[in-house]
């Protein structure tokens, strides 16, 4: 298994941050990607992963909730960082129009720039959406003939959503939301319509700790080495086997950011 998203770099593994690591290899996780979602976080996360190649990687970009405080050169930034061999994507960049910690014209403009730079450096990109899928999909479009390829990060959107990402070729990214008994029921109906080589597994790490794990982790912190218990729940909601699951998605991960 691969987890292709993680934040790494985030103050809550200050204190273990290579524990965590060795727990996801002895837990079987194969790789990790380290998520990119301001300036300073993405250079932060390219420069751990270099630190450990073939088993870290990184993405570099902004993500909605940062673009209002981004600096005019952002672009120049990330196109410098995506030159390294251990980044594979642009982002996570998108539109978030549920906590619309920057106005909505400021993020679509910074996710337009994002997808205009994953185009001219030949990467694809890692999306954030959140309540605000047809504005997404509308920029998007513009773009997607001329990526090498597109995933949307923690999918929680609905069927029809879901549906629409497939239909243009979008990857779909699964984390331990489908674990939650409240929040997750649409996502446990409708994960059985992505095909086995569209989908990816990731923890979102320290983020959406798997509510159903057990025992729970101290202080509810999510990490990378509960990514099979994710596996294991999509097997439950899909009706797949667990290893085909976890085999496929890792193939999948691997073909899409060439790793």
């Amino acid at each position: 298994m691969i987890d292709i998203g993680v934040n790494l770099t985030h103050r809550s593994f200050n204190a273990d941050r290579m524990q965590v690591i060795e727990r996801a290899r002895t837990a079987g996780v194969e790789g990790l990607i380290l998520t990119g979602t301001s300036v300073r976080g993405s250079r932060e996360s390219a420069e751990f992963a270099s630190q450990m190649p073939g088993y870290l990687y990184s993405t570099v970009g902004v993500h909605p909730h940062d673009a209002a405080r981004t600096p005019a050169d952002t672009i120049e930034t990330l196109r410098t960082l995506a030159a390294s061999d251990h980044v594979v994507a642009i982002g996570e960049c998108g539109l978030d129009f549920n906590r619309d910690f920057s106005p909505r014209d400021v993020q679509e403009r910074w996710f337009a720039d994002q997808l205009a730079l994953a185009v001219d450096v030949g990467l694809p990109v890692f999306l954030h959406a959140r309540d605000a899928h047809e504005r997404f999909i509308a920029i998007l479009a513009d773009y997607l003939p001329d990526l090498p390829g597109a995933v949307i990060h923690c999918f929680t959107g609905s069927g029809d959503a879901l549906d629409d990402c497939l239909d243009r070729g979008l990857h779909v990214g699964i984390t331990g939301w489908i674990c939650d008994e409240r929040r997750g029921l649409g996502l446990q109906e409708i994960v059985g319509r992505i095909p086995p080589d569209r989908l990816m597994i990731e923890t979102d790490a320290p983020f959406l700790t798997p509510r159903d794990l057990r025992p729970k982790p101290k202080k509810g912190r999510n990490e990378p080495s509960f990514l099979p218990h994710i596996c294991r729940a999509i097997s439950g909601f899909t009706g797949r086997d667990h290893d085909a699951v976890a085999t496929d998605s890792t193939e999948t991960t691997r073909r899409f950011f060439g790793i």
